[in-house]
């Protein structure tokens, strides 16, 4: 007779983290204990060890590799002085790496080859396993040269160098999700607002504006380039709602699709001061999810978020299995975006 009984799940493995939580210590601090490295006392060793065979911790190899490093540590180089863009993807970083009792220590470049090449310097001595580039816009190169420094190197969001690896968001495919969204919400008028023309991400995002509306029969308006700014998509609502409108029929948008948030609280500024309802007239969506700036524009404001973090958390695991020993193939990989809904783009006609 067969039994209905269900196959019990499958046990997850314990962590590193589990390990020294329970132990009291550190993750870096059970690590070396487990390995015999370290300056701690004998009755913290003993601790850990006993706490990690209690819970039956097993350590994974790619931890095992970094280990035999002895460094326990991986650079962070940036030139986003703001920290924007390169302090979510830190911690999507951080996440990959704290199991395998691997720190992240982080150095801002600022745009000086001088500065940038002290901190890889730097980072050599302290003989990190490997490095991670980071940087404000994924068109420009660190400072620096990374190749060839005997230990790996990783890209996330900047420029890499050639036959490296380097992991972005799908800017194209998060204009994408922005337009279809509007589509479905029967918008039939949507207007792109974004910044600089020296910015590769604003021709992805306008080349995926332009097909999208050209795949659903829709009017295509020529992108409004300018600036990353509130006073830059202020300016904008001035030339979508006093010119010629869409196809010279002086219609005006019922959306407005932004390259970043900051404009996009620009544009809701101004609609606001001409009486214009948002979204009950013209939707508006913005572009990174910077939640500083999207949930405090009245009202909230639907964005498209790069999932740096994420992205962050990829870098990490790549650099872990190149310190493993582990091969990878060089190039892009692009990671997708997601669109964050709030109440700036309204509802379907149904809803």
């Amino acid at each position: 007779m067969a039994s209905d009984a269900q196959p019990a799940p499958a046990k997850q493995p314990v962590t590193l983290r589990e390990v020294a939580a329970l132990a009291g210590v550190s993750v870096a601090t059970a690590s070396k204990a487990l390995n015999g490295q370290g300056r701690m006392t004998a009755e913290t060793r003993t601790r850990i060890r006993e706490t990690a065979q209690r819970l039956g911790f097993r350590p994974n190899s790619l931890a095992q590799s970094l280990l035999r490093r002895r460094s326990f540590t991986v650079g962070l180089l940036t030139n986003d002085t703001y920290g924007r863009f390169s302090l979510p993807l830190m911690a999507g970083v951080s996440d990959a790496l704290v199991d395998a009792g691997v720190s992240v220590f982080l150095c801002n470049v600022e745009d000086d080859p001088r500065l940038a090449q002290l901190h890889v310097d730097a980072m050599l001595d302290k003989r990190v396993d490997g490095i991670i580039a980071t940087g404000k816009r994924i068109d420009r190169h660190l400072p620096v040269d990374l190749a060839n420094l005997g230990i790996p190197a990783i890209y996330a969001f900047t420029e890499p160098d050639p036959n490296a690896i380097a992991f972005v968001s799908d800017d194209a495919g998060g204009a994408r999700l922005a337009v279809e969204h509007f589509c479905r919400l029967g918008r039939r008028r949507i207007a792109h607002v974004s910044g600089p023309a020296s910015f590769a991400v604003v021709h992805a995002r306008a080349e995926a504006y332009r097909a999208v509306l050209a795949e659903n029969g829709l009017p295509v308006m020529e992108p409004l380039l300018g600036y990353w700014s509130e006073a830059w998509g202020h300016e904008a609502v001035k030339t979508l709602f006093d010119g010629e409108g869409f196809d010279g029929t002086r219609e005006k948008p019922d959306a407005v699709f932004c390259g970043n948030d900051q404009i996009a609280r620009g544009v809701i500024d101004a609609l606001r001061e001409r009486g214009i309802g948002v979204p009950d007239e013209v939707g508006v969506i913005g572009f990174d999810n910077w939640q500083i700036v999207a949930e405090a524009t009245r009202p909230p404001l639907t964005s498209v978020d790069m999932n740096l973090a994420a992205l962050g958390r990829e870098a990490g695991l790549a650099l872990l299995s190149l310190v493993g020993g582990e091969p990878a193939l060089p190039g892009i990989r692009k990671l997708p975006c997601r669109l964050v809904v709030r109440q700036s783009c309204g509802r379907p006609p149904d809803g």
